[in-house]
């Protein structure tokens, strides 16, 4: 399968002008047979906590991401901020989408873990659900940005999925910490892992991009930083093969791992 991930230099809370962006780079990802591309976390807004300007209530962001996949016939995921009633209060989510190249929603994925440090979890309500997808026979798993420092979801991805993406908006000055989790999490859960951030200034803050692949052996296969553009590569469908030849998961003690968490739990409760 041929993939691509558009690291983009997204224009902070401009929709209007990242969408043009957008059609630009997913014209360009099909012309180069790609089947499949993904945008950063917030691809249309930047990582922002201004929620009353970003959200939506009605996806306003994938209607027209849809009429793009529709022109161009390749599945696309985006991150956007969509507003939910729970309970007759209203609920603010950082979503990532997936569109399939005939317009379907494929997935659905509300970030996980929000990231206290930035004060997402005062905005924001986090998910609780992972999210998996089959795309041209192939299994796929999305996370977001901070989520790649909580390993234990991706152990739980990886049981079925051969690929995970992480979107991101993570910034230069923790890059290290970026490329190193990226190759942990392909490591010790064999997969494919496709981490896509944003690149450029933002509120303050720069990102250096470093999006890559990264193979189930912890290769770096292409990778791209300090510009936005395309990432186009093609996905072996070897990670069965990779995992028989070095099986790991079979070890896996998830009933004593399981204990031990909860008698941990007891000990400081």
């Amino acid at each position: 399968m041929r993939v691509a991930l558009c690291q983009l230099d997204i224009a902070w809370e401009d929709k209007k002008v990242n969408l043009e962006q957008a059609k630009v780079y997913i014209e360009e990802a099909k012309a180069e047979g790609a089947e499949i591309v993904f945008f950063p976390e917030m691809s249309f807004t930047g990582f922002s906590m201004n929620v009353n300007l970003i959200k939506e209530e009605h996806g306003e962001t994938l209607k027209e991401v849809r009429e793009i996949v529709a022109a161009n016939q390749i599945a696309v995921g985006i991150g956007w901020v969509k507003a939910e009633e729970t309970g007759g209060q209203e609920a603010i989510k950082n979503f990532y989408t997936v569109i399939g190249s005939q317009g379907e929603i494929l997935s659905n994925y509300v970030k996980i873990h929000s990231f206290h440090y930035a004060g997402e979890d005062k905005y924001f309500t986090s998910g609780n659900r992972i999210a998996l997808f089959e795309y041209r026979e192939r299994m796929f798993s999305t996370f977001l940005c901070y989520d790649l420092r909580f390993p234990e979801i991706f152990e739980i991805a990886s049981r079925r999925a051969e690929i995970i993406v992480v979107p991101a908006n993570w910034p230069q000055s923790r890059k290290e910490h970026w490329t190193t989790l990226l190759r942990a999490r392909a490591i010790e859960n064999q997969v494919y892992i496709l981490g896509v951030n944003c690149v450029g200034e933002k509120a303050g803050l720069y990102f250096s991009g470093d999006s890559r692949i990264i193979d189930p052996n912890g290769n770096v296969m292409s990778s791209l930083a300090d510009q936005d553009g395309l990432i186009i590569l093609d996905i072996p469908d070897n990670t069965a093969k990779i995992r028989e030849g070095f099986p790991i998961k079979q070890d896996r003690r998830q009933e004593l791992y399981h204990k031990l968490s909860q008698e941990m739990i007891g000990n400081f409760k």
